[in-house]
């Protein structure tokens, strides 16, 4: 038997768009987006969208609230960042991450396109801040 799960359900009114496997539903807020972002087990940046952005690493700001699951994020100043579900998410461009475990992980993002790290007032890039998190 199958039980409804409203944080996978389809979105009405949302923009959906589905890449390398990764499900994003996006609103609209104003100026900002408001993505629900479905990573599925065994997904991983490097591995799967890497290849369709040419970028070595995730040069996206995220912020947001990760409702479900596990990810693991590694910098290139080698810093390594764990988060998991219920927890609120920062994480600065220049990172690969996958999903830990068995389950989706499932971020609620918040985003201003290209102007996220400024609109947000979030660092360019990673600075190792651990205690703040």
């Amino acid at each position: 038997m199958s039980t409804f799960d409203p944080l996978l359900a389809p979105m009405d009114g949302a923009e959906h768009q589905q890449i390398a496997g990764v499900q994003i539903d996006v609103g609209r807020a104003g100026n900002a987006r408001v993505k629900r972002v479905i990573y599925p087990p065994g997904f991983r940046w490097s591995t799967h969208i890497k290849p369709i952005v040419g970028t070595d690493l995730c040069m996206h700001a995220h912020a947001g609230f990760l409702a479900r699951g596990r990810i693991h994020m590694e910098f290139a100043d080698g810093c390594i960042v764990e988060f998991n579900a219920p927890q609120v998410v920062v994480i600065e461009p220049g990172h690969d991450g996958w999903v830990v475990g068995t389950e989706p992980a499932v971020l609620i993002e918040f985003d201003f396109g290209n102007d996220t790290v400024s609109s947000m007032g979030l660092a360019g890039s990673h600075k190792d801040n651990e205690g703040s998190r």
